[in-house]
């Protein structure tokens, strides 16, 4: 999901009013010297000259508008694209991404600033993001990829992953012409009670397929 690019970050469980990210990498290559230091304003507390990402803006925006986020994922994930350019619904078919039924938002850069790189360079556009990213989990940004929020880091990258593994099966069952049966309101709700031990066990996992 994640290749060349994209990023990863996390609330300072110490210091709340900070973040960490990776300084300017592809982010399957970060080691613990990558990190970085930010406060919500974006300003790094100990780059010590090394490049930052362009879109931490995206990562600061999101921390400081909402203080219940702990983790934040932005990846160009391939199979959520096109649900933000052709206007189709990203809705929860399979049990482990439950969480979409919480809502989905669509984040278009030219609703605000009109034609750009689609790239969250400023504070102002990742603003925009957050305020349309509401309490949403997830944000599509059109043209671009996705935000994905969680309370934890883990939950994060939980919900990144079933993100992108719910619309690989939407579309296939789209693809099948018959009528798709979501997941209803209160199986979202009941699924919800279910994700500790879930992203405990998802996490545990992913942590073996890393090498760590």
């Amino acid at each position: 999901m994640l290749d060349a690019y994209g990023h990863v970050s996390a609330r300072d469980d110490e210091h709340p009013e900070h973040f960490l990210l990776a300084r300017h990498m592809a982010p399957g290559i970060v080691t613990r010297d990558d990190i970085i230091t930010f406060d919500l304003d974006g300003k790094a507390l100990d780059a010590n000259g090394r490049k930052l990402y362009s879109e931490l803006w995206i990562h600061a925006a999101a921390y400081a508008a909402r203080p219940e986020v702990g983790g934040v994922v932005h990846s160009h994930s391939h199979a959520v694209i096109p649900y933000g350019v052709t206007g189709t619904e990203l809705r929860p078919i399979c049990h482990v991404a439950s969480f979409l039924g919480d809502g989905v938002a669509l984040f278009d850069t030219q609703e605000v600033a009109g034609d750009t790189d689609l790239l969250i360079r400023t504070m102002e556009l990742g603003r925009a993001l957050a305020e349309k990213q509401g309490k949403n989990p997830v944000a599509l940004m059109r043209g671009h990829g996705s935000v994905v929020v969680g309370e934890s880091l883990r939950e994060a990258v939980y919900r990144a992953i079933y993100t992108e593994v719910n619309a690989r099966l939407q579309l296939q069952a789209m693809q099948m012409g018959k009528p798709i049966t979501y997941l209803t309101p209160g199986e979202v709700r009941l699924r919800a009670a279910d994700r500790d031990p879930t992203y405990r066990r998802a996490w545990e996992f992913w942590v073996a397929q890393a090498g760590a």
